[in-house]
């Protein structure tokens, strides 16, 4: 990882405001290649807002965002997409009636060649069940024999390492998770944080929305404190501990100097 060059992904002074209230109040943000940016701040900080802004789900009202140095502008998450952002929310995004291969490629369903798909609209299940079983062993999730098994039937981990997964497969610039870890145990917790440096080091960086401090600690480059709507401090598991960041996510301690 290297904060040298130019961010895969920045944003720069993003407002947001619902009447009176600011969501997001001039904040910054820098994603460079081959890192895992952690995102951290109270409730209320604007986390959620500012990652919906560059995910598409939201559009903010100030504020410039630019992918490998060129401006974008996302109004729909599936403008994102087709920049090439993943984004796995919070609410874990998978349709449980569906198996593992059909929900892998919800939204992008390939049918098969020729008259068969372009007349009769017929879907390619076989390639996709063949493209699914690649993309999870890419992924070394081993564990899931059945690629056609539906998704309701798996584990909470197991579900999370299929969004993942998905978000891997067609995110061909940012993957951003929120919360990944927030509902598992500790056994699924470590599995997903082992996916998500996989995600890494498949060249993908990545950018972690989490309130557990230990496993930001553990698999974060960069830590980027949020606070009243936009940044106040970006640092380092190396140059600051747990507690030093919490401090300044809470306002308890000043924040270092630029």
């Amino acid at each position: 990882m290297t904060t040298d060059g130019t961010p895969v992904l920045r944003a720069k002074g993003l407002t947001k405001r619902y009447g009176r209230v600011v969501a997001i109040n001039g904040s910054d943000l820098e994603l460079y290649p081959g890192e895992i940016l952690a995102v951290i701040g109270d409730n209320g900080a604007g986390k959620s807002s500012l990652i919906k802004a560059l995910s598409g789900a939201l559009v903010p009202d100030e504020g410039e965002i630019f992918l490998d140095g060129r401006q974008v502008r996302f109004r729909t998450p599936m403008d994102a997409r087709a920049a090439g952002i993943e984004t796995v929310y919070q609410t874990l995004a998978v349709a449980p009636g569906l198996d593992i291969a059909d929900n892998l490629f919800l939204g992008r369903e390939e049918r098969k060649p020729g008259l068969l798909g372009s007349v009769f609209r017929m879907l390619d299940r076989g390639h996709m069940r063949s493209e699914a079983k690649r993309h999870m062993s890419d992924l070394g999730v081993a564990t899931l024999q059945n690629i056609g098994q539906a998704v309701e039937s798996l584990s909470g981990g197991q579900r999370q390492a299929v969004a993942v997964a998905r978000s891997a497969a067609f995110g061909s610039k940012v993957v951003i998770l929120d919360e990944p870890t927030a509902a598992l145990g500790v056994k699924e917790g470590n599995r997903v944080l082992q996916l998500i440096r996989d995600v890494r080091d498949r060249g993908l960086p990545v950018i972690l929305i989490s309130h557990n401090m230990p496993h930001v600690y553990e698999v974060a480059d960069r830590i980027h404190i949020q606070r009243l709507g936009r940044r106040v401090a970006v640092i380092t598991p190396e140059s600051h501990s747990m507690s030093e960041a919490v401090a300044i996510m809470t306002g308890a301690a000043e924040p270092p100097p630029n």
